[in-house]
C-alpha cells in the first residue's frame, strides 16, 4: 500500500491523498482582486488529484503585499473572487487552503520576472515598507523600512484576524499563516531584521511574542474544527543553525500549544548571505526532526517532487504530507504520474473521466 496514497485526516477535514501543493505567487491579481488567471490555475491544480490546493500568499493589507500585483484579503470586495475558487477546488475534490501574510520588509516589490527588488522611489505603485525594524535586508531589496510602533503591531494583528474570517466566509477549510521567508512575522523572530529593545524584541520570547500573539488572535475567529496551519522558516544557514532550530522547535510547540494543527517546515530567508545547501528533499531531515521533538504533523515543500521520494518521505514518517510545487505547474497532473511510477491501483480521481476515457481505456497498440 503507497504511504503517499493514503487519505490525511486533520480536524474535521479528511485529504484524498498526501499530495498537496504548496502556496506559488502567481503576481497576477490587480488591487488584490482574483481574475480568470487565477480560476482557471487553481481549478486545473484541484483537477489533476492533489489532496490540498493552497492559494498563494494572500496580502492581509495593501503595505503586506510582496506586489503590487498580489492577492488581497483586506477588503470584504475580496471575499467573493476567492469564493469561487474555494469552490471550484472543492468541487474536484481536493481541499480548498489559503495562505495568509504581510510581507514586512520584502514589500513594495517588483514581480520576479521584473527584477525581484524594490520599486523605485519615483513608481507610482510604491509605497513604504514596515518591520520589527529600520533594517533593510538588502542586496535587490534595500529599501529602508519604517520601525513599528506598537499600535502597528496591534493593526497588523488586527488584519491577520479580518483577513482570517474573510476566508473563513470564502469557504476555505484549510488556514495557513506565512510566518516565514523573512516576511514580517518571520522577521520578528529572526536576530537579523529585529534589533528591538522593548518586549516585541530581545531575547527569543520578546521575537516570539508578535507571532504567537497573531496566532492566538486568528484562533478566536477561525473555526475550531478546521486546520489552523503555519509555514514557519526553522532555519536560516547562517552558521548558528542548531541554536536557531532548537529555537524554533521551542516555538513550534508553543504554537501547538496554542491551537496549532500543522507545520510546513521551510527556512526563515532573513538574510542574503545564507549557505542553502539545496539538494533534494534537503529539508525533510529538518522537519522529522521538527515533526518528532515538537509532536505535531508536518510538511515541506523543498524539491520533494520525485514520486519514490515523495513516498519515501511519508512512508519513513519523515512527512505526513509532501508540497509538490513547481513540478505541479511543469505537469499538472503530477498525482496520475506518480500513481503509474509507484504501479499502485489509480483511484477514480486521479484523472477527471473526459481525460481517464482516453489515457486509460484506450492505449494504442503498436503493430509492426
Amino acid at each position: 500500500m503507497s504511504a503517499l496514497f493514503t487519505p490525511f485526516t486533520l480536524k474535521d477535514v479528511t485529504l484524498r491523498n498526501r499530495i498537496a501543493v504548496p502556496p506559488m505567487c502567481q503576481y497576477s491579481a490587480r488591487d488584490g482582486f482574483t481574475n480568470d488567471w487565477h480560476l482557471a490555475h487553481y481549478t486545473t491544480l484541484a483537477r489533476g488529484g492533489a489532496g490540498l490546493v493552497i492559494v498563494e500568499a494572500t496580502g492581509v493589507s495593501p503595505e503586506g503585499r510582496i506586489s503590487p500585483d498580489c492577492l488581497g484579503l483586506w477588503d470584504e470586495a475580496h471575499v467573493e473572487g476567492l469564493a469561487q475558487i474555494a469552490s471550484a477546488i472543492k468541487h474536484a475534490g481536493a481541499v480548498p487552503g489559503i495562505q495568509i501574510a504581510h510581507a514586512g520588509r520584502k514589500a513594495s516589490a517588483n514581480n520576479p520576472w521584473e527584477g525581484d527588488d524594490h520599486i523605485p522611489a519615483s513608481d507610482p505603485r510604491v509605497w513604504t515598507p514596515i518591520a520589527p525594524s529600520a533594517v533593510a535586508f538588502g542586496e535587490g531589496l534595500s529599501r529602508v523600512p519604517e520601525a513599528m510602533t506598537r499600535e502597528d503591531i496591534a493593526r497588523v494583528t488586527s488584519d491577520f484576524v479580518d483577513a482570517a474570517r474573510r476566508a473563513r466566509d470564502a469557504g476555505f477549510e484549510w488556514l495557513e499563516l506565512h510566518f516565514a521567508h523573512g516576511y514580517l512575522a518571520q522577521s520578528f523572530f529572526s536576530t537579523h531584521a529585529n534589533q528591538r529593545s522593548d518586549e516585541y524584541g530581545g531575547d527569543v520570547a520578546g521575537r516570539s511574542r508578535f507571532l504567537l500573539e497573531t496566532l492566538a488572535a486568528v484562533r478566536e475567529v477561525w473555526p475550531e474544527n478546521l486546520p489552523l496551519t503555519i509555514r514557519f522558516g526553522v532555519i536560516e544557514y547562517d552558521g548558528r543553525d542548531e541554536e536557531t532550530l532548537s529555537e524554533s522547535i521551542e516555538l513550534v510547540k508553543a504554537f501547538r500549544d496554542n491551537g496549532t494543527d500543522f507545520i510546513s517546515v521551510s527556512m526563515g530567508f532573513n538574510t542574503p548571505d545564507a549557505q542553502i545547501p539545496w539538494a533534494p528533499a534537503f529539508l525533510a531531515p529538518v522537519a522529522e526532526r521538527v515533526r518528532r521533538e515538537a509532536n505535531i504533523p508536518v510538511a515541506t515543500a523543498w524539491g520533494v517532487d520525485e514520486p519514490h521520494m515523495a513516498e519515501r518521505t511519508v512512508q519513513e514518517g519523515q512527512l505526513d504530507l509532501v508540497m509538490v510545487g513547481r513540478a505541479h505547474l511543469a505537469n499538472p497532473h503530477w498525482v496520475y504520474e506518480a500513481a503509474k511510477q509507484l504501479q499502485i491501483d489509480k483511484p477514480d480521481w486521479v484523472l477527471p473521466a473526459p481525460y481517464a476515457h482516453w489515457l486509460e481505456r484506450y492505449r494504442p497498440t503498436r503493430t509492426a
